[in-house]
């Protein structure tokens, strides 16, 4: 695979790279809206990467090509690189190169070629890989030692400021800073992170994705709509983010919000409460526990956050029926994945079962991904 990729590297750009970094896609056990809203989430690196070989460049050049956007390559100016000025693909590895300068670093140009088994549109955090992936390269290649949180936040300003996504940082914080075999248990307001153990084929389970094929675009305004919705119930509520809400004070809230607002204040709340229980189900090794957790999200990210479609709606429910102990939609929404928990020898039949409900209903066949909690960014040459 690395073999393959220098080669494609030195048909792109002539000779050899320096090296070859990956980074991760993700899916969020459960914490879905709550990182802009300065809460908690409990992602998982999985085994899919964007993999990047890298060199420097001394002529200030910015020279970026991907294996699946194809066409030829984006050739930039460092010095000139500011929001805005770049509009494909290329904003995200782009714009982590302009985050890394604004942030005072002394870095320079690269040749950098791409290539990815994160699936695109499908609420994995493809875009967060490609951005982590660059920001590790860099690191390296210039003797930055900023360290994965760091590295996780100067990603999230390449994709809130320069691609025009505003995003929290669990994406690239996932991606970043997990490591093989557990979960990623974030307080986004305090930065802090703990890795919680999760193992599910040790407990007889699985959990897998179930890509609907559905794809997305967060940067339509649909996502910063909810998300200025949410900083608009703040403002009349007096607090600093909904985090500051405790579910037993959520009734007296909500008479004080006007109507639009009260279902997003709902689910940010009870939420947060889910991946505190999640943790601690997962602290004391009852995995199977997350499955009730897993269909009340999914309830309240359809009912409450309306960020579910028919297409989404369906696999979870073919996937209960099914046998499935729990499943919700996972990601920013509005298409995406689904994740479902089931035990492993009914694995198969569950995902034959969803499959055949979205060809009954003439939608495109699901991709089903087995999920194993793999590492975040790193060189692996």
């Amino acid at each position: 695979m690395n073999d393959a990729l220098r080669t494609a590297f030195a048909a792109v750009h002539g000779g050899r790279p320096e090296g070859i970094w990956a980074a991760p896609g993700r899916v969020n056990l459960i914490g879905e809206h709550t990182d802009y809203n300065d809460g908690f989430a409990l992602p998982v690196a999985l085994a899919q990467t964007t993999r990047l070989a890298a060199r420097r460049r001394t002529d200030g050049r910015l020279r970026l090509h991907s294996a699946q956007a194809g066409g030829p390559v984006v050739d930039l100016a460092v010095a000139d690189l500011a929001p805005g000025a770049v509009t494909t693909w290329a904003a995200y590895p782009a714009g982590v190169v302009w985050a890394l300068g604004e942030a005072g670093h002394r870095t320079g140009g690269a040749d950098l070629h791409f290539d990815s088994t994160v699936p695109t549109g499908a609420g994995l955090s493809s875009s967060a890989a490609l951005e982590c992936a660059v920001a590790r390269a860099y690191d390296d290649l210039y003797g930055l030692g900023l360290g994965p949180p760091a590295l996780a936040r100067i990603a999230q300003r390449a994709e809130n400021a320069f691609a025009g996504v505003p995003c929290g940082v669990m994406d690239q914080m996932a991606s970043s800073c997990c490591v093989a075999g557990a979960a990623l248990h974030l307080d986004v307001r305090a930065g802090s992170h703990e890795h919680v153990p999760f193992d599910p084929e040790a407990a007889g389970l699985r959990l897998l994705v179930i890509d609907t094929r559905v794809t997305h675009d967060l940067g339509d305004g649909a996502y910063a709509a909810l998300r200025t919705g949410c900083e608009r119930a703040c403002a009349l509520l007096g607090l600093a983010a909904l985090r500051d809400l405790s579910p037993e004070h959520l009734p007296r809230a909500e008479r004080l919000l006007p109507a639009r607002l009260r279902p997003l204040v709902r689910h940010v709340v009870t939420e947060n409460a889910r991946v505190a229980e999640a943790v601690a189900h997962l602290k004391a090794g009852r995995v199977a526990e997350l499955g009730p957790i897993l269909n009340s999200a999914h309830a309240s990210l359809r009912d409450d956050y309306r960020v579910s479609c028919p297409e989404t709606d369906l696999a979870v429910d073919s996937a209960v029926a099914a046998g499935a102990l729990g499943a919700r939609i996972t990601g920013g929404g509005f298409g995406g994945s689904v994740i479902a928990l089931v035990a492993a020898d009914r694995a198969e039949r569950m995902g034959a079962a969803v499959t055949a409900a979205f060809r009954g209903a003439g939608y495109r066949e699901p991709h089903l991904i087995a999920v194993t909690a793999a590492p975040g960014a790193r060189r692996i040459e």
